[in-house]
């Protein structure tokens, strides 16, 4: 077995789809309209879903908001340098929800941001950064 994709539901379909592919960087591999359901889904990542985990961005038709409950956490990427990524994003119009630093309790570098819907994404430092 392998993990394939976490399932989002989007309230705005090309706001989100513009979001991780501009300001996170994915690529949108596929999309397709599902009339008799009403409902659209688009999946993005940074590789083909065949050797990839990727994001299922889920529209369904006239729905424009979500309350996102207590149960969801986040999705977390590694980045090689947190504080351009942040500062990356932030210029692109994206929300720095927490800045970067060093995790509570710990040493690993994070930072969170928030996607257009409300869902958090965790940053995490990969490598050290060369201080100057």
């Amino acid at each position: 077995m392998r993990m394939l994709h976490t399932m989002l539901r989007v309230g705005n379909l090309e706001e989100s789809i513009q979001f991780y592919c501009e300001v996170l960087g994915m690529t949108l591999l596929r999309r397709k309209d599902y009339p008799g359901g009403k409902f659209t889904l688009a999946f993005v990542g940074y590789g083909e879903e065949s050797e990839n985990t990727v994001i299922e961005l889920t529209y369904n038709w006239g729905i424009d908001s979500y309350d996102i409950g207590s149960g969801y956490g986040h999705i977390a990427l590694g980045v090689d340098d947190i504080y351009a990524t942040c500062e990356e994003i932030k210029a692109q119009g994206g929300k720095v929800v927490r800045e970067p630093g060093p995790m509570k309790h710990g040493t690993t570098v994070i930072a969170f941001i928030e996607d257009p819907t409300g869902y958090k994404i965790e940053l995490i430092q990969l490598k050290k950064v060369d201080e100057d």
